[in-house]
């Protein structure tokens, strides 16, 4: 007997796409079927005639109910409503991480992620392993058990970030720790997540523009440059080079980032590369604007050029993921810093990548329809370890699925937006938008009503294929 039968839209699967039925029964999809070939008198049958059908996005990159560097025990927004805004754009899964400080160890910090998400969430949800400065011997001996644990994915930092006075508490991973890491990473088969700049050039701009008197927030760019980014992926890959390690660099923000992943999964390294639709869509010269600020998210914006260039990445390959370092704020608190020091980084974006990704990728650059379900939920899925539970449209998986109506053209309002009080994408035109939201079998978003449940979300354990560990597979 089935629950659900998708009738009449474009769907998007592995092999092509085409007019095919969907069939729904419980949480999984269980057939595809020639057009007006599934038939049950007690499933519910939903038209999407005119309509694409996708797989549910996944956020591989976001920071839920998390520390806001420099703001004392201010935090991010909470799951209940990064979640909610997420299912109204279409994603279905989000990934945020369980940070491991100083004092604390691993199972600490999965407790702590555990009781903000447990029961609030409305999406599902898994979470990286984060890893802060030196990493003692007792952890990194201790990673093994987690990773078989289902937390298949480690994060670190190449950089403090911001100047000793405000980045907190230290971040920076040396490459000495770096290189032990990617051993037992390579060894237990998880994906490393890299934040990648050079911390010596970075802390050296942050002393020259404020000797030189030029620490307004539109220099940004000067301080997190092309160059650093350059400098830092190379010494990363070389490190990777030598430890047959899975690499994946969050944002790329420069053509220089996009330009070393490219040549090193030449090479047959499995490497990938994710980046941010704010990158793709603004430029350091929108810093320029009044309250500018409000487009940034560290690293930073870069050139024109650059934000062409990882279209380009994003529509004809290069990068293997959309994603929006999720990192939702007030608007008081976005606007509040005015210099590189005290710049809030972040935005709201777990709503609009969807949407924004198909607008301007299939829309308006020709992607196909295919590359979109790719950047925007299979390679995730592969690479985290999700596939083919999230990331697909074929019997077996969860019935995680997408209606956008490319009809859709509209300049964004603040009405289409569910979470913050300001968002960087209001006024931006668009070009097709995500209607309706299937998750697990539940229709939770439709018509712009929400019916999901909070705490509906699952926590999902991962595990990531040998393929994907031994060569660019996604």
């Amino acid at each position: 007997m089935l629950d659900l039968i998708i009738r009449g839209g474009q769907v998007v699967t592995t092999w092509g796409v085409g007019d095919w039925d969907v069939a729904v029964q419980g949480e999984k999809i269980v057939a595809l079927a020639a057009p007006n070939t599934l038939t049950d008198d007690d499933a519910r049958v939903i038209d999407a005639t005119g309509k694409v059908v996708v797989p549910g996005g996944i956020e591989p990159h976001a920071h839920i109910a998390a520390p806001i560097m420099g703001k004392g025990n201010l935090t991010t927004a909470p799951p209940e409503q990064v979640s909610r805004a997420a299912l109204y754009g279409g994603t279905t899964t989000l990934m945020d991480f369980a940070i491991q400080y100083p004092g604390i160890d691993i199972n600490q910090a999965i407790q702590e992620r555990t009781s903000v998400w447990q029961g609030n969430s409305y999406s599902d949800y898994s979470h990286h392993l984060m890893l802060l400065g030196e990493i003692p011997p007792e952890i990194l001996g201790s990673l093994h058990e987690y990773i078989e644990d289902g937390f298949a994915s480690v994060k670190i930092f190449t950089t403090n970030i911001r100047p000793p006075s405000m980045s907190g508490q230290p971040r920076m991973v040396g490459m000495g720790h770096l290189h032990d890491l990617m051993e037992q990473v390579q060894r237990h088969g998880a994906m490393l997540m890299v934040h990648s700049e050079d911390d010596d050039m970075v802390q050296h701009m942050y002393q020259k523009l404020t000797s030189e008197e030029r620490t307004e927030w539109w220099n940004m760019h000067l301080v997190h440059s092309n160059e650093s980014e350059d400098v830092s992926f190379r010494r990363v890959l070389n490190v990777s080079e030598w430890t047959g390690s899975p690499v994946y660099f969050v944002h790329v923000s420069a053509m220089q980032g996009l330009a070393a992943i490219q040549e090193s999964r030449a090479k047959g390294m499995p490497v990938y590369g994710e980046t941010l639709h704010n990158y793709c869509c603004f430029s350091a010269d929108n810093y320029r604007e009044e309250n500018g600020m409000k487009y940034h998210t560290y690293p930073s914006l870069k050139s024109e050029e650059d934000r062409q260039t990882l279209w380009r990445g994003i529509v004809q390959g290069g990068l293997s993921t959309m994603a929006t370092d999720e990192y939702c704020t007030s608007w008081e608190l976005k606007i509040e810093g005015r210099t590189i020091s005290d710049v809030t980084g972040g935005h709201n974006g777990a709503e609009t990548r969807m949407g924004i990704t198909y607008s301007e990728g299939v829309s308006r650059r020709g992607m196909s329809l295919q590359r979109f379900v790719d950047v925007t939920s299979a390679n995730a899925a592969k690479i985290m370890g999700l596939y083919p539970r999230k990331g697909v449209i074929a019997p077996g998986s969860d019935a995680d699925i997408v209606l956008i109506d490319p009809s859709i053209k509209k300049r964004l309002a603040k009405e289409d937006f569910h979470i913050s009080d300001y968002s960087i994408w209001e006024d931006f035109e668009v070009e097709g938008w995500p209607v309706t939201t299937i998750l697990r079998g539940n229709v939770v978003v439709e018509d712009g009503q929400f019916n999901a449940a909070l705490g509906g979300g699952q926590f999902l354990r991962r595990k990531v294929d040998p393929q994907v560990m031994n060569g660019p597979a996604a």
